[in-house]
């Protein structure tokens, strides 16, 4: 199986290929440069591995919460490249991404995935690690106040991502015990997109070029867009 993922939706911006399992990677921490990185790490990857766009099963990228810029561009990007090379496209959410991390570097059994949305919110999810590795939501993602933050009883694992640094002191008082490490500096990979975009091919969820849409969480902002308002993050 060999798929091309992107990720765009936070200050980091990453490309990957996966390859019958193994991963390539280019990955840069470089707010606002995106769309004039992305497209050269995309092809840097196919000519390292001497693999052409059409030869690809499929794309998959990083759907958001993220910034709305960040994500609106990872959606364009793949959405245009797919038509171009006629590939299906995965859908892979950005939280999901930052709970697969935490799962292959920390093999932690749940993740409490954060990334920070301003304004004291958080955009949110609580992942499992399924009897496969990869992660499962458990409930839904939300956008909500770092101090409204929701997850299952049960749930014990690490807290990742930049809302972990932007909100630490209040996610700790809420989560308490249950937050066994804390890795706040962390944004989400296409390494991990990819992974997780590979078990969704197998898994049949892989969509045409024109239904791989971006998802914001926060839905005021997104009314504005599709009306032709600005958006920030």
């Amino acid at each position: 199986m060999k798929i091309l993922a992107v990720e765009t939706a936070t200050e980091a911006c990453s490309a990957a290929l996966f390859l019958d399992g193994e991963i390539i990677e280019r990955y840069r921490l470089a707010p606002r440069e995106h769309s004039r990185l992305i497209l050269p790490m995309m092809q840097s990857l196919l000519d390292e591995a001497g693999i052409a766009l059409n030869r690809l099963d499929a794309l998959a990228f990083g759907r958001g919460p993220g910034s709305f810029t960040g994500v609106r561009i990872a959606a364009g990007v793949i959405q245009g490249t797919a038509l171009g090379a006629d590939l299906p496209v995965v859908p892979v959410s950005t939280l999901a991404a930052l709970a697969q991390a935490s799962f292959v570097e920390f093999e932690a059994e749940y993740a409490f995935a954060a990334l920070d949305a301003r304004m004291g919110e958080v955009y949110w999810g609580v992942y499992r690690r399924n009897a496969e590795g990869f992660a499962v939501v458990e409930g839904a993602e939300a956008i909500v106040d770092a101090d409204q933050a929701q997850f299952p009883d049960e749930a014990v694992g690490v807290g990742i991502g930049s809302g972990w640094q932007a909100y630490a002191d209040v996610l700790t008082k809420r989560l308490g015990s249950r937050v066994v490490r804390i890795e706040g500096e962390r944004y989400p990979s296409a390494g991990s997109v990819a992974r997780l975009g590979a078990e969704g091919l197998r898994k049949g969820l892989a969509v045409c070029a024109e239904m791989a849409l971006p998802v914001y969480l926060r839905d005021t902002v997104a009314r504005k867009m599709k009306s032709g308002g600005a958006a920030g993050k």
